[in-house]
């Protein structure tokens, strides 16, 4: 199997082998704990009850390397599983959390750096501490930025209030990864299937929406953002919105550029587990625009994301571009 120089895969999480005791002075605060299953597998509690089973490649650094030997993948970005972003916990709890999340992923790209790089999270609920923690990642941690949530408690990515926060990643020349959590429209899910399986390209598909259709992305334009699962929905719904904002000319007020133009300024990565839906996001968005991500080391993620991308039938220009220079690009290593 040809092995990739650079090969970078930029959707990984971490969870941490435990969690800090609850120290705050809240009542009844979802703090997450973790239960050892067996020597490789732990459970995260949250509130004390069942949340997830994780694996020990969420927090050993020695088995990731190892699976990456397997996975064909040179570097990894860590990032914390996306429930510990932890919008829903009073906004002093979370940032105690997010530091430590943070500060854990450091120890771990700090043991093999040249194999790791990192996306630190926010309490994004409270903007000042949000900021403040950016900072923290980005200047003290040398993080290459943030993983943020599809919406914060329901309030889309896009809404006017976060700007500050954008506009400040964009001038500290952070990259940001959105994942989907907690999505809406999952009590509408019917059988056994997950929320993962059904409702995640929906969430953020409207999170990458409404940073089109709320002007962010536009008045942000150097901002580096990407967007899990390939972007959701977001590639069938985007001729949709190039039809509104021809068609709609309060659409058209409110927005300078087409949409078509700020959705292919963002990035997306290839997870999307199907040869022609990935080539139909190479079309919609452009080969400068793709990346690998495989969600490791969670179940629903891809196990072989380097053969599935080759399974595409990708010329090399392509493949090197989508397993090597666009990861560089958006985590800002060419600059």
């Amino acid at each position: 199997m040809t092995c990739y120089a650079g090969c970078t895969d930029v959707h990984t999480h971490v969870v941490p082998h435990d969690f800090p005791r609850y120290a705050g002075s809240g009542i009844d605060i979802p703090w997450p704990a973790m239960a050892a299953q067996d020597a490789c597998h732990r459970h995260v509690l949250i509130s004390g009850k069942h949340y997830r089973t994780v694996s020990d490649g969420a927090w050993s650094t020695s088995r990731r390397l190892a699976d990456m030997q397997d996975l064909r993948v040179e570097r990894q970005v860590l990032s914390p599983m996306p429930e510990l972003l932890s919008y829903w916990l009073p906004a002093i709890d979370a940032q105690s959390l997010i530091r430590y999340i943070n500060d854990e992923i450091a120890g771990m790209v700090a043991s093999a750096p040249d194999r790791f790089l990192a996306l630190g999270g926010v309490p994004l609920q409270d903007l000042d501490l949000a900021l403040q923690e950016l900072e923290y990642v980005t200047d003290t941690l040398g993080f290459a930025g943030v993983e943020l949530a599809s919406h914060v408690n329901g309030v889309s990515i896009g809404d006017r209030r976060f700007e500050p926060f954008f506009a400040e990643a964009a001038r500290r020349g952070a990259s940001v990864f959105v994942h989907a959590l907690r999505p809406s429209g999952k009590e509408r899910v019917v059988g056994a299937f997950p929320e993962q399986a059904v409702c995640f390209p929906g969430d953020i598909a409207l999170a990458a929406t409404s940073l089109i259709t709320s002007g962010m992305a536009s008045r942000h334009p150097q901002l580096r953002i990407a967007f899990s699962h390939g972007g959701g929905g977001l590639a069938m719904l985007l001729p949709r919105l190039v039809q509104a904002w021809h068609q709609i000319p309060k659409a058209r007020d409110s927005l300078w550029e087409s949409p078509e133009t700020i959705a292919r300024r963002f990035f997306y990565d290839a997870l999307v587990f199907s040869p022609v839906a990935v080539r139909f996001l190479l079309d919609t968005f452009g080969q400068s625009q793709i990346l690998l991500g495989s969600d490791y080391p969670f179940g629903m993620g891809d196990k072989d994301p380097v053969t599935h991308l080759e399974a595409v039938g990708l010329d090399d220009t392509t493949l090197q571009a989508i397993l090597h220079h666009n990861p560089r690009r958006f985590l800002g290593l060419d600059i």
